[in-house]
């Protein structure tokens, strides 16, 4: 009996364990990402880092194409306001997307990103960026949204890198699991 009553016990101990793998997976993953830009995985940079980093821009242009699409399950428009850029590695760009909302009723967006090819990730640092926070659109409402990037110097210092010419930068919305803004805005309007 005690024979089974320890195998019982180990089972469910790495039964516990196992679950408790797969929750801490996603977290784990998404922090890998960030740091090494796997994926194609974009960096986030502080503006002084981008001052310094962007001093002197290279005279290597890169051209970067936007991309945007929502879920089915959110009824925005959302998409880039130009198609592409050129830019000089190091130099900052400010481009713009838009988004409406077609429904009736508040609903809160959350953007996921990645840039294409997956090597460049790790270069394409951005400054300011509406997918850093969820966005909150009323019924009927539209709204810029607002992207600052360069692509870091370092870049040019990756001999894997330098068959690159174009960039692709694309942003999916999708349906925030948190809605509690959305319900916040319906009590602040209801009489």
């Amino acid at each position: 009996m005690k024979k089974k009553h320890k195998t019982l016990v180990t089972l469910v101990v790495v039964g516990i364990a196992m679950l408790g793998l797969a929750f801490a997976a996603v977290p784990f993953y998404r922090m890998f990402c960030a740091a090494t830009g796997y994926g194609g995985t974009t960096q986030r940079v502080e503006a002084e880092k981008a001052v310094a980093a962007t001093m002197k821009p290279a005279e290597r242009m890169i051209t970067v194409t936007f991309d945007g699409n929502t879920d089915s399950n959110l009824p925005w428009d959302f998409g880039p306001d130009q198609r592409s850029v050129k830019v000089k590695i190091g130099e900052t760009a400010n481009i713009t997307y838009h988004a409406r909302n077609r429904s009736d009723k508040p609903m809160v967006g959350e953007a996921s990103y990645n840039v294409q090819p997956d090597k460049t990730g790790e270069y394409f640092d951005k400054i300011q960026c509406f997918c850093f926070q969820k966005q909150l659109l009323k019924p009927g409402e539209s709204v810029t949204l607002p992207v600052q990037f360069y692509i870091d110097p370092e870049i040019l210092k990756n001999h894997h890198a330098d068959d690159v010419t174009d960039i692709t930068l694309s942003y999916t919305f999708f349906l925030a699991k948190d809605q509690s803004l959305a319900r916040t805005a319906v009590k602040k309007t209801t009489p």
